[in-house]
């Protein structure tokens, strides 16, 4: 089978091949699952230099993330049958032409997202729920302001904070990232990144500020953000792709009486598996519905993976990419 194989863990990837590989089998438990799509994520790109908290063992195939059909199915597999149409997540192996993964790791396909889609929304729809729903607990009508608007999570929680009944300003870098946005998801404003962006917030609220701060980026954005936050609002720190991790004197919070909150989606799951399990089916539900919309800025041969992650070092993509076994 063809996968993306990672054999060296060196700069720009270039440990990392197309290569041709046996078809693995499933043990006990396991699943082997045809693969129709695999999302590229950030870390993907990480993991190739060994710049991830995750590092598997050499030689390892890339890919956290998947749609497909059921292959075939290990001894005492009794939940999943050959056809059955599924996504997946697991820390590596999606980025090949099957992938073998635990039974517990897989959840049937929304019929209302194609492959392509199916393969970008468990990922990011999950951190923008756990963020949302667990950690802000947003509520209808609240003013939602979402940084890093363009990139995969971002998006995802423009989409899913119109779901819930918000009032989303979503904030991206450029002139066509801001147009792809307000194209497809049509949020209530988009604006730039550039600074100064608290004052556009403030006029867009009311002079109140947001209630809900969704920060990916770091840096000065979050500078920024302690600026135009509402009384009794949540910042959400989900990252830091500013490549600074900013601080914030205490007093600020005191005094405007906001809240600064952690969001680890995975992390969530493990400590509270229950809710963990409540926030995948919620997620599922909502896209098997149709009130959730994955957007795929593009799909690629799995030959042209290296494309695939310059787009997304180039951030240049608008949701996310996926590659085609």
């Amino acid at each position: 089978m063809r996968a993306i194989e990672v054999r060296e863990l060196l700069p720009d990837h270039a440990g990392v091949a197309l290569a041709d590989l046996p078809i693995p089998e499933p043990g006990a438990g396991e699943v082997r699952v045809r693969v129709r799509a695999a999302a590229i994520n950030f870390p993907d790109l990480l993991m190739t230099g060994g710049g991830y908290q995750l590092k598997p063992d050499l030689p390892f195939v890339s890919g956290l993330e998947f749609s497909g059909e059921v292959d075939a199915v290990g001894k005492g597999v009794s939940d999943w049958a050959a056809g059955d149409a599924v996504v997946g997540g697991n820390r590596f192996g999606a980025m090949a032409e099957y992938v073998v993964v635990p039974e517990e790791v897989l959840r049937a396909k929304p019929g209302a997202l194609g492959w392509d889609e199916a393969a970008a929304y468990p990922v990011a729809y999950l951190t923008a729920y756990v963020a949302l729903i667990r950690c802000a607990q947003v509520e209808p009508g609240e003013w939602v302001l979402v940084h890093g608007a363009a990139g995969g999570v971002g998006l995802a929680t423009v989409d899913l904070a119109k779901a819930l009944g918000a009032r989303v300003i979503a904030v991206a870098s450029s002139a066509e990232k801001r147009d792809a946005i307000a194209r497809h998801y049509a949020p209530d404003a988009v604006i730039s990144a550039e600074p100064g962006f608290r004052d556009e917030v403030k006029a867009l609220t009311g002079g109140k500020g947001a209630d809900v701060i969704f920060d990916p980026v770091g840096g000065d954005i979050f500078d920024e953000s302690t600026r135009c936050i509402a009384f009794g609002g949540r910042l959400l720190v989900v990252g830091f792709t500013s490549g600074r991790i900013p601080e914030v004197s205490v007093n600020m919070p005191l005094i405007k009486g906001f809240s600064v909150v952690g969001v680890r989606a995975g992390e969530y799951g493990r400590r509270f598996p229950e809710r963990g399990a409540e926030n995948v089916a919620a997620i599922d539900a909502l896209a098997a519905a149709g009130r959730i919309r994955p957007h795929v800025h593009a799909a690629l041969d799995l030959a042209d993976w290296r494309e695939g992650f310059a787009m997304i070092e180039r951030r240049e993509v608008v949701g996310k990419v996926v590659l085609k076994p």
